[in-house]
């Protein structure tokens, strides 16, 4: 290797080291989903990420979606997804084959996948240790198409009513990498189906994290202009909505990272999960690769 090359790579080392000692001893709650979850290449630099960031110190727990699996299994089981405004409808059959997909399947290939990386990890449901604490979510139509505010019943759909972080703690206390499936438990026992960024946001809170980090498959915020804003802050975010800065899906993605902020994590980014190392880039960098909310 040209000693030119050698030196760049020494850069990036020294580069880094700021942030090692700044993060050492955190907790960072890292969503993860998108790309990331289906591309081979992405998802060994995905656990090469978070192994690292253990290994200087730093506490990452990792939240997970799983959309598109639980709807090729329900394809297989002959049934059809139904959404509403982007909600999974959730049946008792449904709700069945989430809990199986996202605790089970789902979440093992994350754990095998950091575990055979060099890590260690273990999985996890809301349920295990009451760690979610669910209550049936409220969801209310509006829009031009609907004359008056309709509620809608998406059947076994949550929202977090609480956290309990006596498990997490745990693992915090170890090397062992936490990997949590966004299946919650209601006060009868019932299971509910929870939006994963939702519980990365509300994790994020009750274990004071320092950052919420949300991999997506966009490069973050865009402007009018379709350029990335790498920073905004956190007060900016219903100016931005009202304007159409912020609009679709990245609606509820800053407004977990506003609740997060204003529930006093240091910071909340929105990432492109597509961009190999994506994690390291962000936070080890003095220019980061995505969205800030500051």
């Amino acid at each position: 290797m040209p000693m030119a090359q050698m030196v760049e790579k020494v850069k990036v080392l020294i580069e880094a080291l700021p942030y090692m000692r700044r993060f050492e001893g955190k907790t960072f709650v890292i969503k993860y989903g998108g790309n990331a979850m289906v591309d081979d290449q992405l998802k060994n630099a995905f656990a090469m990420d978070v192994i690292l960031m253990r290994q200087v110190g730093i506490n990452p727990v990792i939240v997970h979606g799983g959309g598109p699996q639980i709807g090729q299994i329900m394809t297989r089981m002959g049934l059809k997804p139904h959404f509403i405004d982007g909600l999974r409808v959730t049946d008792e059959e449904t709700v069945n084959v989430v809990e199986m997909v996202l605790a089970g399947k789902v979440n093992k290939d994350i754990v095998n996948l950091i575990n055979l990386n060099g890590g260690r990890a273990a999985g996890l449901s809301g349920k295990d240790g009451h760690t979610i604490q669910a209550r049936k979510l409220t969801h209310v139509r509006r829009g031009p198409e609907v004359k008056v505010p309709e509620i809608i019943d998406l059947g076994w759909v949550g929202d977090v009513e609480r956290i309990d972080t006596t498990l997490l703690d745990r693992f915090r206390a170890s090397d062992i990498i936490p990997v949590v499936a966004p299946v919650g438990v209601g006060a009868k026992g019932e299971t509910y189906n929870i939006n994963a960024d939702s519980v990365a946001g509300h994790l994020a809170v009750a274990m004071g994290a320092e950052k919420l980090i949300l991999l997506t498959d966009v490069p973050g915020v865009l402007d009018t202009e379709g350029n990335l804003i790498s920073q905004t802050p956190v007060d900016d975010i219903n100016h931005l909505i009202k304007t159409g800065v912020i609009r679709g899906g990245m609606i509820p993605k800053t407004e977990t990272c506003r609740h997060a902020r204003n529930n006093g994590v240091s910071a909340a980014h929105i990432i492109d999960g597509r961009i190999e190392h994506a994690l390291l880039l962000e936070v080890f960098t003095d220019r980061g690769i995505g969205t800030v909310i500051i």
